[in-house]
Order: C-alpha cells, then structure tokens, then sequence
C-alpha cells in the first residue's frame, strides 16, 4: 500500500492530539511521519506530542513546507490569520480542516489556488480507533486525495463523504456528541452510586452499557425505539426509569442540545462569510 506522505497540523489541540495519537496506534505512520505546530504558550500540547515522539514547531511555514498532508486544527477564530500566514507556502497541498464552520470557499479563497482544500469533522473517539468522521471535497480535491483521506480517517474509526450543506449538523451531532454521551454516562454512574454501588464499577457498567448498545443500533439492523421495547417489560424496572425520562424531558433535552450545537455551527459559519 502507498505511503501516506508527511502529516502534518497546524495547531496542537485536543482533536490534533487524537488524530496523532490514532494514526500512530492504527500503524498508519509513525511518529517520524508527523510534525505539529504548536503555540508557545501551550506547554502541555507540547509535552503531549514530544511524548509520543513528534516533533513540534512554534511556526506554522514549516509544517506546510515539510509536509505532504496539512490538517487545519486551531480553532475557527484563527484560521484566517494562520491561513494567511501559510498561504504562500500552500501550493500543491493537500489541507484538510477539521475547524468548526469554516466552509470550503472560505479555505479556498485563503489558500494557493493550487492548493487542494477538503473539510472533515471527526471526533475525539478516534484516540481509540472508535472515531466517527465525514469529509466533504473542495473545487480541486482530486479522486486520490478523497482516497487518502478515507484511509487516514477509516484508520481511527468509521468515514463517509457527505454534503457540505450537512457538516454544521454533523459538528453538532458526532463531533459534540461524545460530550453528551460523557455527561449521560456520568450521570447514569451517578444514579448507581447514589443506590449504593462504587464508584468503580459504576463508570465502568455504564461504559460498556453505551459501548453495547451503540453495537446493537449499528448491527442489528433494528429500530432503537424497537430495540427499547424489547428491553422494557410491562410494569418492570425499565418501564419505570423510562417513564421518569419522559416526565424529565430527557428526549427534547438530547434533540435540543443537538439543534443549539447546529445553530451555533450556523453563527460561526455566518462570521466568516
């Protein structure tokens, strides 16, 4: 299999360190293969790629000149600045931008006209191969480099193309998702400690319990509403704690945490436009 070629990120945060972190453990590249920038200040980002054996740079010029591949991963605020710091450098690239509503014209008009743009939202799960990512191809990504950025993401977990029009839904649905499903599973630990259980073994069951029936959703080929009721006997256990949920407003709350994730996608889109 061809070689992926140089990988490199502008910016060292979180979702830049999961993605390293994923390429290297699924044997995609090795920490030679990647270089990172990182801001001055950021000492624990440093520390983090140093660790795993990446180089890391203060400037963002030579990641793009030493790399074949460039991930945009700071934050949406300041991709203009450091595209525009970059642009010179940009041709013959490859960027893909994982920066929240930042739209492909947006990119393209930032960069070398002989650069080639594709943006792609994936989540903070693929530091354990469990990612779950879209990518959408600019004006002159070519059939190659949609290719390589499915194996790059297909690596750390799932990967599909989409609609543009999609990706603020997306950004709200799998790339903010882990942050509900964290709060859901330390909530329902919560609710086990609170009868008594460790702690412990809490995280632990409720872990899996969402690991298990995200599997059954994917696999089974069944309804989740479908997949609940065969959970739920008459007048059991399950049907009371389902019954609070209604009455808590548990389904509008997880639907209109999504909507607010989009709209907010939507104003930072609108900013840049």
């Amino acid at each position: 299999m061809a070689s992926i070629g140089k990988i490199g990120f502008l910016g060292g945060g979180n979702m830049a360190k999961a993605l390293a972190k994923g390429f290297i453990a699924a044997g995609l590249t090795k920490p030679s293969g990647i270089i990172a920038s990182v801001h001055p200040a950021d000492k624990i980002s440093q520390q983090s790629f140093q660790s795993l054996g990446i180089e890391t740079l203060v400037e963002n010029t030579p990641i793009v000149e030493k790399s074949e591949i460039v991930f945009v991963s700071v934050k949406p605020q300041v991709v203009p600045m450091v595209l525009a710091d970059i642009k010179a450098v940009s041709a013959n690239k490859l960027f893909l931008s994982v920066a929240m509503g930042i739209t492909l014209k947006a990119l393209e008009s930032s960069l070398s006209p002989q650069s080639r743009v594709i943006r792609v939202m994936p989540n903070t799960p693929a530091l354990v191969c469990s990612g779950c990512s879209v990518y959408v191809r600019g004006s002159q990504a070519t059939d190659a480099d949609a290719q390589i950025t499915q194996r790059l993401l297909e690596a750390v977990g799932t990967c599909e193309p989409c609609d543009e029009s999609q990706l603020d839904t997306v950004t709200a649905l799998s790339g903010s998702g882990p942050a509900y499903v964290f709060v859901m599973i330390e909530a329902l630990a919560d609710g086990a400690v609170h009868m008594g259980m460790p702690r412990d073994l809490a995280y632990r069951l409720a872990a899996q319990t969402v690991l298990g029936a995200g599997h059954m959703v994917r696999e089974c080929d069944t309804h989740p509403g479908q997949l609940k009721d065969n959970v739920t006997s008459p007048a059991g256990s399950t049907a009371a704690a389902l019954r609070h949920l209604e009455k808590s407003g548990f389904r509008a709350a997880v639907a209109g945490a999504v909507e607010a994730a989009t709209l907010r996608c939507r104003q930072i889109s609108d900013k840049q436009t």
